[in-house]
């Protein structure tokens, strides 16, 4: 057989050998494609900077969730300004859970390298590490779920929300909308529950224990169930208070 017939009858059998689709391929790039949507339907950040939230994910993953256990739920956001509250309670909150706050762009990078470090000890995942922005994202518009896609809308909108608001408008919304017990939400509520007083009239062994509870107030750091494990918290939360110098107070919109 001649060259050119040998190059003919090779043409004629890949033309009718079926070409494979490339469904992996074809897949990732409709996964990209539905992850970049996903993100450009993601909230602005801003529709909160004058309008105060009237409820949350987390408050209505905790009213669904109350639902199916067949039990009542009702909450009631009394919204307290930040000028309100007293300087200690801030002055807990912040160096409790995001010492940096007035110093980073919504992401604590250090700590997110100390927490990632230790995951890696224990061969678990990281925990710890989010800043105040990055939980108020997250308690405002997601759930509790802790996959890539959504710790990636977490970050998608922590970067927003700090683009859009100042740090004072944060912390205040902040400091509204955490959860603080059962059917607890902000400051003004859990000091009524816990202390029968408003927020503003805190003192700063009050105040400790309010940020001590915060990581995880039904359960892990609950005081009716561990309340030794609250004090002790709570001590070094006030001891981090008298050695910390905290700016309680910054200007902007």
């Amino acid at each position: 057989m001649s060259i050119r017939r040998r190059v003919s009858a090779l043409r004629t059998r890949f033309r009718q050998r079926p070409r494979k689709i490339p469904w992996g391929r074809a897949l990732l790039a409709a996964s990209l494609v539905w992850v970049v949507v996903d993100i450009l339907m993601l909230p602005p950040g801003d529709e909160f900077r004058r309008q105060n939230p009237q409820t949350t994910a987390l408050i209505e993953a905790r009213r669904e969730e109350a639902a199916e256990q067949g039990k009542t739920f009702s909450v009631s956001l009394r919204w307290v300004s930040l000028k309100e509250l007293p300087p200690h309670l801030i002055k807990a909150v912040i160096v409790s859970e995001d010492a940096s706050f007035y110093d980073h762009q919504g992401f604590d990078f250090g700590e997110m390298f100390h927490a990632m470090s230790a995951a890696l000890r224990t061969f678990s995942f990281p925990r710890g590490a989010s800043t105040i922005t990055q939980q108020l994202a997250k308690n405002l518009y997601l759930s509790e779920s802790r996959n890539p896609l959504r710790k990636l809308r977490e970050a998608v909108i922590t970067l927003k929300i700090e683009r859009a608001l100042s740090k004072v408008r944060i912390l205040e919304i902040y400091l509204n909308i955490i959860e603080l017990g059962p059917q607890i939400f902000g400051v003004d509520a859990a000091a009524r529950h816990y202390f029968g007083s408003s927020a503003s009239a805190l003192s700063e062994g009050q105040s400790a224990f309010l940020a001590a509870i915060i990581p995880n107030p039904r359960t892990v750091y609950n005081p009716k169930v561990h309340p030794e494990r609250v004090r002790k918290r709570s001590a070094i939360i006030e001891k981090r208070m008298r050695r910390s110098i905290v700016p309680l107070m910054k200007a902007g919109p």
